[in-house]
């Protein structure tokens, strides 16, 4: 049974995290201006008042220096995370390097734990994984990968383009899946190896992700045996290790992000007047506020759903679909309302909603776009039902 009582420890995490947000991570927000994500001294700073606040790394293990919560309590932590745009990567619970972390923590080697993990979860460094290619590569479909990695006499070589990389710029390394003649295997590969290089930064909607979304080339590039994460041709299985509960932790810090602009909208229409009246006394108003307070705490209980299923070592797979695609969508309705009842100030500077929507927007897209969720949702439904003994159908 799922358990929907916090415990007083967790709670009093969650107001320390609300009160850095509020106090520390949205006063530092007018500072966050570059193009392509957070700049890395900011990022730093805010690091840095996270672990004196007693907050840096809720996700993490505490071998790792972070606060050891499982999957519900991560969920919990994230969602207030995610209130502010710079709140994850204060707390070093950002994408794509969180994932990252997930991962490396179940499958690196000691060797690559110790230089490719501690590191990433100290937030010295950030990394990148390289999996999306261009048409006709793998994109939603993973089994169109078209990176090569050949086996020498040293190592491995390996060659294709990715693009929609992100964090690529500015990141130490990158997990690279290629496919060699075992099948799909995830190699990690240090930034500066002269068989990597970033082709361009992609002008995209969205601008919270350090480093941007970039297109990269590997172009025969060296790696030794070493550099193999977990064993050769695993590493869709891998991937799904990573995917699912990176997709939850998605789900959580943009849930936080859509509560902010569901907060400012509130403190509009109750401020302003029209028609004799505040906005909030509106009928059509307070349909929309009704519908948004529903969204969130629908969202909130399909995370909470996935999270409980993950902490009881489940894959999760249906789960993370159903929060992603309800998740997903459910934020952009919150968010779009908010700039609706808000007017001209709504999509205008002097208020964050249009930068949220910009950065909100994209995430129907990635993870995975919500069709592909839907297709993937609606064939397990139909093959969970065929395998069912066969019942009697009587008229009424």
């Amino acid at each position: 049974m799922i358990d929907f009582e916090l415990d007083p420890e967790l709670i009093e995490l969650r107001e320390r995290v609300r009160a850095f947000i509020r106090e520390v991570a949205i006063p530092a927000e007018p500072r966050d201006v570059t193009t392509h994500g957070t700049d890395d001294a900011l990022r730093a700073e805010l690091q840095e008042r996270a672990r004196e606040w007693g907050i840096f790394g809720p996700q993490l293990s505490e071998e790792l220096g972070g606060l050891g919560l499982d999957h519900r309590g991560s969920a919990v932590i994230l969602e207030e995370s995610g209130y502010s745009l710079l709140g994850a990567q204060a707390l070093n619970c950002a994408a794509p390097d969180e994932g990252t972390i997930h991962m490396l923590d179940l499958i690196a080697s000691p060797e690559q734990r110790e230089r490719y993990l501690v590191p990433l979860a100290a937030g010295k460094v950030r990394s990148c994984f390289s999996m999306t290619e261009p048409a006709p590569g793998a994109g939603s479909d993973p089994s169109m990968l078209l990176t090569k990695a050949t086996r020498t006499g040293s190592g491995w070589s390996i060659s294709g383009r990715k693009w929609f990389i992100t964090g690529a710029e500015g990141a130490a390394f990158t997990v690279c899946m290629a496919m060699a003649d075992e099948g799909a295997t995830m190699f990690l590969v240090d930034a500066d190896n002269p068989g990597f290089r970033i082709d361009r930064v992609i002008d995209a909607t969205d601008r919270a992700f350090p480093g941007g979304h970039a297109e990269v080339t590997f172009e025969n590039c060296e790696v030794g045996d070493d550099a193999v994460l977990g064993e050769v041709g695993e590493g869709f299985r891998y991937a799904q290790v990573r995917l699912a509960p990176a997709r939850l932790t998605h789900c959580e810090r943009w849930l936080g992000t859509a509560r902010r602009a569901f907060d400012i909208s509130l403190d509009y229409v109750n401020d302003r007047e029209a028609f004799g009246q505040p906005l909030g006394e509106l009928g059509m108003v307070q349909e929309k506020i009704a519908r948004s307070v529903i969204d969130i705490e629908s969202s909130r209980a399909m995370i909470w759903r996935c999270a409980w299923a993950l902490d009881r070592g489940e894959p999760a797979k249906h789960e993370s679909s159903v929060a992603k695609v309800y998740v997903a969508e459910a934020v952009n309705r919150v968010v779009d309302r908010a700039i609706q009842v808000c007017g001209a100030t709504g999509v205008s500077g002097d208020a964050p909603l249009a930068r949220m929507m910009n950065e909100l927007r994209p995430f129907r897209i990635y993870d995975g776009p919500t069709e592909t969720h839907l297709w993937s949702i609606a064939r397990r439904t139909l093959r969970a039902q065929a395998a069912r003994p066969a019942q009697a159908v009587t008229g009424p």
